[in-house]
């Protein structure tokens, strides 16, 4: 079995919602169908012009992307729009997709971007999210690769940088220095889960709604996850 490492993961929500994985030793990407439960037909494929615009030369230099609904969009584009962040050069950059649109609407530095307040812990972050539950729609928290996670309010535009610890993220404390990447999965009407992948092969499904792990760590495979780990 491939070790499953080095990759990206985002949330897809326009349409039927999907999860997207770009795995960047490769320079392909898969679209993992929520609904039906597997990788489409045709997946991985390669990043190109044609797929994903002017993104695709960048997404080797992917670090972490999230969809938000309603933040961002302006006259004649779509409320989904995913944030990707890369790198230019030494340059934190991140790009505006529309996934309505499905295309990219903007390339801008982070610095002159309404994600400034991330800009010093840009190279610690792995993964981030829309922390969409009641009373919290304008919180978005980012996980980092050395044990922290940020909470950032777009309204407000307050910053924190806290550690990961056994309150503040239960059940996630012991594994906080093996996040690769994370991805929430909005569909349910219920629950919302926030899938956190390890090394190792792994994953924790993290219950966002009522903050805890509702899991231990699971060996990512074709049970788990069909399709996604290839041939």
């Amino acid at each position: 079995m491939p070790t499953f490492k080095n990759f990206v993961a985002v949330d897809w929500r326009a349409g039927k919602d999907k999860i997207y994985f770009f795995f960047k030793d490769t320079n392909q990407y898969s679209r993992f169908d929520l609904d039906e439960n597997k990788v489409e037909e045709g997946y991985p494929a390669d990043i190109t012009a044609h797929n994903w615009g002017g993104f695709h030369a960048y997404a080797k230099n992917l670090r972490f992307g999230f969809t938000s609904s309603a933040l961002g969009g302006s006259w004649g584009e779509g409320d989904d729009i995913l944030w990707l962040f890369y790198y230019v050069g030494d340059t934190p950059m991140v790009c505006k997709y529309d996934q309505d649109l499905d295309k990219v609407t903007g390339n801008d530095r982070v610095e002159n971007s309404l994600w400034r307040s991330l800009l010093p812990y840009f190279d610690r972050i792995v993964a981030g999210t829309w922390w969409e539950t009641a009373g919290l729609n304008s919180v978005f928290k980012s996980l980092t690769n050395d044990g922290y996670y940020i909470t950032f309010n777009y309204e407000t535009k307050k910053t924190t940088y806290s550690p990961i610890t056994s309150s503040s993220w239960p059940g996630l404390y012991r594994y906080k220095n093996r996040i690769i990447t994370a991805v929430q999965n909005d569909a349910p009407l219920i629950d919302t889960y926030y899938y956190i992948f390890l090394t190792n092969n792994e994953y924790i499904r993290y219950d966002l709604k009522n903050n805890r792990a509702e899991t231990g760590p699971i060996k990512v495979n074709d049970t788990s996850w069909p399709g996604l780990m290839g041939d």
